[in-house]
């Protein structure tokens, strides 16, 4: 820790210049970083426009600029993909600072270290800036309103603070931020910084419009495709249809011929785990690039890996795995004596497939390999300070020689923390020594991946003469992201990820003999994070088979559930409230079923009821009711409507054709064999959120989980169909 400080203090330093220029703000003005170490650290008045200005960063998150006019810029440190941290993380910090969100400036992050760490993903930015960000706001403030007191000669308690201003309560006078920012930045950050209580909160947990909505929606909002720099040219490239080929030959002639085509040569595709080759076509737009692609004439070697890379045989790989010994992160009772003594003993298998991303924005990137050995991006990623280490690493230069710039991100899921693509314009932008565009088409998204990884649920149980559940195991086998991506798998020990939402800890069902374990089944195909991760997977097959053990008591299933779950109060209390709110203990009419699932990822609680119906051309999902207990949130629209994407996002999973692969090669190519959910296919959605005063819990992914078990169960109990391997194709169900 003193070690990462120490490096984050080196980094602030070297970085100043680059911040202050990012800013874009000149005159006086009070910067501020914050931490919980803040006690004795002073500021001081700092001309902006200077190289010397003076910044306090203890912890190094992001950072508040207010200028002597009062105006306010936040460095915002996670990328926006859709998911709103455009909105949230200024919410945290407006709600403690006292001002509203249209007197605030918000500019992305540039990947310096100074700025923390930077990454989307996990459903993080909301649960680790929750403190943080309001002790950031509420430092500020507590500066403001002494720095007033002190010029008005007049008691702190006197004053307070209100849409950037600090007003004195007898006399009725006012003093704008601005205007204090000299007086401010003379004094000590506060320590044991005092932060509102939910009742008193202002902005946070309401319902506010997204400020960066307007210009998504007018075009105005530049996104990595709107990207253009000065004298770059567009690449298309060309890889290997079995995604690990090896160029033979190539024969561009007719490429050339192609106008504004400029130069064709070999390429690679860094992947963490091995590097694959290419042919790139550079142009002087992206027709011409593309069009030049498509006349180049390849002869691959496809080495040995062609017969491996195969849908059916991996997932015969995944069955013969059933039978290993798995590393346990749950290992309660002894499971194998309590299945010799069940009334009833359950075994079943669940699979789910590989899946694409397919973000509605392919991946896209410029790179400038400077003369100077320098490099400057361009590009929607999740994680900008990432990017400056992996292309510092890929060049073997220092880190302070990357710049990197992030736009919005049209979607990404988890792919576009995954970098093959920018290190793709770093390699041909070093070749070329011009700036370089490379552009993903849909084609390539889909089918070169990585993909999230297909996985095997192996599951026993047993039940008891009087209908108690006494036995519960499931192993969870498939590739470790983990292991794949960076090359790090504790040997005799299950994936470090693996167990989210299944093991005992975020799982708690009051099952006697219980062991949840993993093993590893390698694979060349490439995987990493898709939305959710593991318990996209993981869940399918651990509460459908809670289904099974309930049906085989003969006891409801959501009945089992909270009996299972009467010792966890959270859990407890989202099922009660799903079954009040579903309706689900009401008579059905003929021909309709329901299901429930409930998961625990990301720090939050999510619970579906699904209720299916029977047509003529099949089943059709009619509702969802959906309770989330994510804690103390920031805008409920926004949790709704996260929440939504993931019963869609889920849904597509569930119900949508697979990545399937055939000699090394994926099937699906774009989205007329890769469909995605329609719109006349989504159910009537109800989504409650659970009140309460717990830390803020993941609000992108959990809702997905629960999704597909809650659909399957569902259909079980309309037609008396157990699905264990994913897709369904709801439209064969009568």
């Amino acid at each position: 820790m003193e070690l990462q400080e120490e490096n984050n203090t080196q980094a602030l330093a070297s970085g100043r210049r680059d911040f202050l220029r990012l800013a874009g703000l000149t005159g006086v003005g009070l910067v501020l970083g914050f931490s919980a170490k803040a006690s004795g650290q002073k500021t001081s008045v700092v001309n902006l426009s200077a190289d010397s200005a003076a910044v306090l960063s203890f912890e190094l998150h992001p950072f508040i600029v207010i200028d002597n006019a009062g105006g306010i810029t936040l460095i915002n440190h996670r990328p926006d993909m859709g998911q709103a941290t455009w909105q949230s993380v200024p919410m945290m910090i407006a709600e403690e600072l006292e001002v509203t969100l249209d007197q605030i400036k918000i500019r992305q992050s540039d990947g310096l270290r100074k700025y923390g760490e930077q990454l989307s993903g996990g459903s993080s930015t909301v649960r680790t800036g929750w403190t943080r960000l309001r002790q950031a706001g509420a430092a500020a403030r507590e500066m403001f309103l002494q720095a007033a007191a002190t010029e008005w000669k007049a008691q702190k308690s006197d004053c307070y603070a209100e849409n950037g201003k600090i007003h004195h309560r007898p006399t009725g006078k006012s003093l704008s931020y601005g205007e204090l920012v000299e007086q401010a930045s003379a004094l000590e950050v506060p320590a044991d910084l005092p932060l509102k209580a939910k009742k008193d909160f202002k902005i946070l947990g309401k319902a506010l419009p997204r400020p960066e909505i307007p210009a998504k929606v007018t075009g105005v909002a530049e996104f990595g495709m709107d990207v253009e720099v000065p004298g770059m040219l567009y690449a298309s490239i060309e890889r290997s249809p079995m995604i690990h080929g090896k160029v033979v030959s190539f024969d561009d002639t007719n490429a050339k011929k192609v106008a504004g085509v400029t130069q064709v040569l070999k390429a690679e595709r860094k992947l963490p785990y091995k590097a694959c080759e290419s042919v790139a076509v550079l142009a002087n737009s992206y027709w011409a690039a593309l069009q030049g692609r498509k006349a180049l004439k390849i002869v691959w070697d496809n080495g040995t890996l062609a017969e491996e890379l195969d849908s059916s045989v991996y997932a015969a790989k995944l069955r013969a795995a059933v039978a290993q010994e798995a590393p346990s992160y749950t290992n309660l009772g002894d499971v194998s004596t309590a299945l010799a003594s069940a009334a009833k003993k359950l075994d079943a298998v669940y699979e789910t497939p590989f899946l694409a991303h397919a973000p509605m924005e392919p991946e896209v990137a410029i790179a400038h390999v400077k003369e100077d050995g320098s490099c400057e991006i361009w590009a929607p990623v999740q994680g900008p300070d990432g990017t400056i280490e992996q292309v510092s690493a890929y060049l073997g230069i220092k880190p302070e020689q990357v710049t990197v710039h992030v736009p919005f991100l049209g979607g990404a899921f988890g792919r576009k923390a995954y970098l093959d693509f920018v290190l793709e314009a770093v390699y041909l932008s070093k070749q070329t020594k011009t700036p370089v565009k490379v552009i993903w088409t849909r084609e390539d998204d889909i089918q070169q991946g990585p993909f999230r990884p297909a996985m095997l649920s192996s599951m026993r149980g047993g039940v008891d003469e009087k209908g108690a559940i006494t036995a519960f195991e499931h192993t969870l086998i498939g590739e470790s992201i983990s292991g794949q991506v960076f090359g790090f798998f504790p040997e005799g020990k299950p994936d470090p990820w693996a167990g989210e939402a299944i093991s005992h800890e975020e799982s708690p069902y009051a099952i006697p003999n219980l062991k949840v374990g993993f093993t590893r089944v390698k694979t060349e195909i490439p995987i990493v994070w898709w939305r959710s991760v593991y318990p996209s997977n993981s869940s399918f097959g651990h509460e459908s088979f809670i289904d099974e053990l309930a049906h085989a008591a003969g006891k409801d299933p959501l009945a089992v559930r909270k009996e299972l779950m009467k010792d966890d109060k959270r859990f407890l209390n989202v099922l009660t409230l799903l079954e009040e709110k579903s309706g689900w203990n009401k008579t059905l009419p003929a021909g309709m079923g329901k299901g429930v699932a409930v998961a625990k990822s990301f720090g939050s609680v999510c619970a579906h009821a699904f209720f299916v119906k029977k047509t003529a051309t099949g089943l059709v999902v009619d509702r969802v009711v959906t309770v989330l207990d994510c804690g103390m949130y920031v805008n409920p629209d926004n949790v709704r409507a996260q929440t939504e994407g993931n019963i869609a996002m889920g849904l597509t999973a569930a119900t949508k054709p697979a990545i399937t692969f055939a000699k090394g090669k994926a099937q699906q190519s774009n989205f007329h064999q890769y469909q995605l959910l329609r719109m006349d296919e989504m159910p009537k959605m109800e989504i409650h959120l659970v009140e309460n005063e717990e830390a803020p819990g993941g609000v992108g992914e959990p809702g997905l989980p629960p999704v597909a078990p809650a659909l399957c169960n569902a259909i079980f109990s309309a037609t008396g169909t157990r699905i264990r391997t994913l897709p369904v194709d709801l439209k064969k169900l009568v």
